[in-house]
């Protein structure tokens, strides 16, 4: 299962699904219902990824709060799930709270970008450069500073490291930004593009998301897949990417 054009989106969809598996360091499960337990109180580190039979929804439901509970969580519902789950989930009493586009990208075709010239980007090889790259990404996806320990934990218990490379990105002696670039299914997906509050809108997120894109260039892969925001889906645009799905997200009390 690899990749060939930004149009053929299982790989992309696998990409994703594992990554956050990779995240279910006190539970998962990928089979009709896919879903990850970090055990970090935040809604984005704990979900449902895919439901494909969803003729027993309450049962699934039932399943996921069960197995979720006592954390916040999410429901994703992408072209990976039944077609009708968003809806019967509704109808059980969730909150449709978003979409996520999904871009694509091909390797060979992305497009420059500029950023600050003192900008430097290095990987992350050390514990305490880890540490660092958590602690510079926790604001950007609201993870309070009192969740930092379990979540290095967290990243440095993933059984797919040799798969992953992590990027920081340093003006001077400050940490100000992140991303990770996750091989597999010949996708390189780009993930936890962040920018520190201070510094956005300088081209720092578009210059993380270039170096893990080249990374992944360097490995033979062909096509660059990410998770995009609302406001970022412009900036990927402009290097390149488009629009080929997109994710709901929905919450469910």
């Amino acid at each position: 299962m690899i990749a060939s054009t930004v149009t053929d989106l299982e790989p992309q969809l696998a990409n994703f699904r594992e990554y956050w598996l990779g995240w279910g360091q006190e539970a998962s499960a990928d089979d009709s219902l896919t879903y990850y337990r970090s055990g970090v109180a935040n809604g984005q580190l704990n979900g449902v990824l895919r439901l494909q039979k969803s003729d027993e929804i309450d049962i699934s439901v039932a399943r996921a709060k069960s197995c979720l509970a006592g954390m916040p969580w999410l429901w994703w519902v992408g072209p990976d799930s039944e077609r009708s789950v968003a809806d019967k989930l509704i109808a059980q009493g969730a909150e449709r709270i978003g979409t996520v586009p999904i871009m694509a990208v091909p390797l060979d075709r992305v497009a420059e970008v500029a950023g600050p010239p003192d900008l430097k980007i290095e990987t992350v090889e050390s514990s305490d450069s880890l540490v660092e790259w958590v602690r510079t990404y926790c604001p950007s996806f609201g993870i309070e500073p009192e969740l930092l320990d379990l979540a290095v934990r967290v990243e440095a218990g993933r059984s797919d490291s040799s798969r992953v490379v992590r990027f920081i990105a340093r003006i001077g002696q400050e940490a100000v930004g992140t991303a990770l670039m996750r091989e597999a299914h010949g996708v390189a997906g780009i993930y936890v593009v962040s920018t520190a509050a201070s510094r956005r809108r300088q081209g720092i997120g578009a210059l993380l998301t270039s170096a893990a894109l080249d990374a992944g260039r360097q490995r033979g892969l062909r096509i660059g897949s990410l998770q995009s925001s609302q406001l970022g889906a412009p900036v990927y645009a402009r290097m390149g990417f488009e629009k080929v799905s997109e994710y709901q997200l929905l919450h469910i009390s």
